[in-house]
């Protein structure tokens, strides 16, 4: 199998359901676009709120995932703006705050649910898929694979050639990521802010660790698909 064609590729009759990711922060920008992408989902991006409401005329979005704290316009006005000109793009909100009444303030205005930073992919994932089967929409499949690789998000569930992988949560988090991003190159920076969450204190070694215990379940099974690129990272891919 292509890596241009890891993921099971969205359920729509004319075209994959198109969300719109609109934060400033680069890493977090990149990693729902990436994960989306690998889903089946059509993906645009935008790092202020005016670029955001030209996205919205656009590109027609099934559904925005939007940070409430911008550089220009915060996310609560964006929506108010929306709702004014009768957009009824559902939100989903992404946001460092956590008080209620900035949860409260989102709902109010007319978003759809409220995600705390830093939050987990599959937190996210499961509240997409919600707010669009709610709309109507026919959400994207919770599948992955590379290769005789495949992992199954509902059923949480990893195989490799048919037979069934007993992975640790973090071990399961940490192939999830790799297969989000199969072929590319991730530094252990980058899995440390995505599997361990951003705020991890402990010994950066636990990549290796995990990496090593993922190696020993996975690629036992056939050709080896964990690589390392010596000084910068792994990489999931077909040799």
């Amino acid at each position: 199998m292509s890596t241009a064609s890891q993921a099971q590729p969205a359920a729509s009759a004319q075209r994959p359901n198109r969300i719109l990711v609109v934060d400033d922060e680069e890493n977090i920008s990149f990693l729902l676009d990436s994960a989306l992408r690998h889903f089946g989902y059509e993906v645009r991006t935008a790092a202020t709120g005016r670029e955001a409401l030209r996205q919205i005329e656009q590109f027609a979005p099934d559904l925005m995932l939007l940070d409430v704290m911008l550089p220009d316009l915060d996310g609560f006005e964006i929506v108010r703006r929306m709702r004014m000109d009768g957009i009824k793009v559902p939100v989903l909100f992404l946001t460092a705050r956590d008080a209620v009444d900035d949860k409260v303030r989102g709902l109010t205005l007319g978003g759809d649910d409220y995600v705390t930073k830093p939050f987990s992919l599959e937190e996210v994932m499961a509240r997409i898929q919600v707010i669009l089967r709610r709309q109507g929409v026919v959400a994207a499949s919770s599948k992955l694979a590379l290769s005789d690789l495949e992992m199954d998000d509902d059923a949480h569930t990893v195989r490799r050639a048919g037979e069934l992988i007993d992975l640790s949560p973090t071990e399961y988090n940490l192939l999830r990521f790799l297969l989000l991003n199969t072929g590319r190159v991730m530094s252990r920076n980058q899995i440390l802010d995505h599997v361990w969450q951003y705020d991890f204190g402990g010994n950066a070694t636990v990549v290796e660790t995990y990496i090593s215990y993922l190696r020993k379940k996975v690629d036992r099974l056939g050709p080896p698909l964990i690589h390392t690129v010596r000084g910068v990272g792994y990489s999931l891919r077909v040799s």
